[in-house]
C-alpha cells in the first residue's frame, strides 16, 4: 500500500485507508528510531520515506552511497535501508564503508534492490547485510522487516544494558577490597616521607619511594582489566576487533617477541622460559593488541604459580589443520579437577588458599573473552603435582562477524 494512502487519526496514530491502525509497536518505540534510506529512485525513495514517517520513524534520505556517507556524519540511524545499484557508490561498497565505523558496525542494515537473483541475494548476506529485499514489494513487508530487525537490536541493548549493571554491581565489590591494599602501600609510605624524618636514611628513601611505583602500578593493572572487562561485557571489544583486525605475516615472529617479555620475570624466579615455536607458521589474523594481552596473561600465571621445585615454563605453538594452537605449559602445583570449569570466571580466583593474590581474579575471564571475540576457544589440562597446560585454539579465517556465546557474558 502507497505510503501516500495513509492518514493520522485525531489522536495521532497511523491508519490506513481501510481504518486499520498501525501496530502497538509502531505508534510506541518506532517513534524514537531513525532510519537512514539510500535510494537513486528518486519517487521510490520519496514513497519510502512517507510510509516511514508516517509509521512512526524519523526519516533521513540520500540517493547515493557517497551521499548518504555525508548523512552518517549528521547522525547515527538506528536502521539502514540501501538500494545496490547506484550511481557513484552503489550499496555494496557503502556497506563496507558503514561497517568500517565502529559507532554503525552493529547497526540493521537491509538490502533493498529490484534484482531477485540467488547470486545477489547471497553476496549481500555474505557481506553481513541483515536482510534484503527485491523490488516491488509490498509496503507491509518492508514494514515487518525494518520491525523485526529494530526489535531483536532493541532486545540485544536491553540485554547488554542488564550485563552492565551486573558488571557495575560486581565492580564495585570488588573495587571496595582491592584497591584499598595499594592505596593503602601509596598512602602510608607518602605519609613516611611527609614526616622528613632526619633519622629516614637513603635506604629508607628508595624503599618508599618502590613501595609507592608498587601501588600505583597495581591500581593501574586493576583499572586496565576493569576497562577491559567494560569493553567485553558492553560488546565495545567485538567492534574495535572488527575494526583493527589485520594479517599477523611472520605469526612465529610475533609469538616469540610477545612471549620474550616476560623472560626476565621467568629468569627472576629461577626459571627457563622455552619457546617450542617452529618457523613457518601460516598468517593469522587478529587485533594484535587484545591477542597479545590474552597471551600474556597466560605467561603471567604460568610463571607467578611455578613452583620452587619447576624448572620450566613453555611457550609451544602449531599449525593444526586450518586453527593455530597455543599452548603455554607450568611444571608448577597444577589445578585440582573440580576447580576447572569455573576457572575461567569472572572475579574467580582458583585455590587463592594456597596463593597469596594481587589482582582481581578477572585475568584468565578477559583472556577467554579476547580469543572468543577472534571466533577461538582457550581451555586447560591440569593434574595436581605435575603442573597445567593452558591452550588456545584459533581459527586461521576468523568469521565476519562475532560475538561472545548467546546468552553468556565473561
Amino acid at each position: 500500500m502507497p505510503a501516500s494512502q495513509w492518514t493520522r487519526s485525531p489522536d495521532g496514530e497511523a491508519v490506513s485507508p481501510f481504518g486499520f491502525p498501525a501496530s502497538r509497536r509502531q505508534n510506541e518505540r518506532m517513534d524514537k528510531a531513525l532510519i537512514l534510506v539510500v535510494e537513486d529512485d528518486l519517487a521510490l525513495l520519496e514513497g519510502i520515506r512517507e510510509l516511514l514517517e508516517i509509521s512512526g520513524y524519523d526519516v533521513l534520505t540520500a540517493a547515493n552511497g557517497r551521499e548518504a556517507i555525508e548523512k552518517l556524519d549528521q547522525a547515527r540511524p538506528d536502521l539502514i535501508v540501501s538500494d545496490i545499484m547506484m550511481p557513484e557508490m552503489d550499496g555494496y561498497a557503502f556497506h563496507a564503508e558503514v561497517r568500517k565505523r565502529q559507532d554503525l558496525i552493529a547497526v540493521p542494515f537491509i538490502f533493498l534492490t529490484a534484482r531477485g537473483e540467488k547470486m545477489d541475494i547471497r553476496r549481500g548476506k555474505s557481506v553481513g547485510a541483515d536482510d534484503y529485499i527485491t523490488k516491488p514489494f509490498d509496503d507491509e513487508d518492508l514494514l515487518v522487516a525494518i520491525e523485526s530487525k529494530l526489535s531483536r537490536w532493541a532486545g540485544l541493548r536491553r540485554y547488554r544494558e542488564e550485563e552492565i549493571s551486573d558488571l557495575k554491581h560486581r565492580i564495585l565489590l570488588t573495587l571496595s577490597h582491592e584497591f584499598r591494599t595499594p592505596l593503602t602501600y601509596i598512602i602510608n609510605y607518602a605519609d613516611m616521607l611527609n614526616m622528613g624524618d632526619p633519622s629516614v636514611t637513603e635506604d629508607d628513601f628508595r624503599e618508599f619511594m618502590d613501595g609507592i611505583r608498587r601501588g600505583a602500578r597495581r591500581l593501574n593493572k586493576l583499572v586496565e582489566d576493569f576497562l577491559i572487562l567494560v569493553e567485553l561485557e558492553t560488546g565495545e571489544a567485538v567492534e574495535a576487533y572488527l575494526y583493527r583486525r589485520q594479517p599477523i605475516d611472520d605469526t612465529s615472529a610475533w609469538l616469540r617477541v610477545v612471549a620474550r617479555r616476560f623472560q626476565s620475570q621467568a629468569e627472576a624466579r629461577g626459571l627457563e622460559l622455552k619457546l617450542d615455536i617452529p618457523d613457518g607458521l601460516p598468517t593469522l589474523i587478529a587485533d594484535e593488541a587484545y591477542l597479545a594481552n590474552a597471551l600474556e596473561r597466560l605467561l603471567d600465571n604460568a610463571i607467578k604459580f611455578s613452583t620452587d621445585a619447576s624448572q620450566r615454563v613453555t611457550v609451544q605453538a602449531r599449525a593444526e589443520d586450518d586453527h593455530l594452537r597455543v599452548a603455554v605449559i607450568d611444571e608448577g602445583r597444577g589445578i585440582r579437577a573440580d576447580r576447572l570449569e569455573e576457572l575461567f570466571d569472572v572475579f574467580e580466583q582458583v585455590d587463592r588458599e594456597y596463593h597469596e593474590q594481587q589482582g582481581t581474579g578477572s585475568g584468565l575471564a578477559i583472556c577467554r573473552g579476547i580469543v572468543e571475540i577472534h571466533g577461538g576457544e582457550v581451555g586447560v589440562e591440569s593434574q595436581e603435582g605435575q603442573g597445567s597446560t593452558f591452550w588456545i585454539l584459533l581459527p586461521l579465517r576468523p568469521p565476519d562477524m562475532v560475538s561472545l556465546p548467546p546468552g553468556k557474558s565473561i
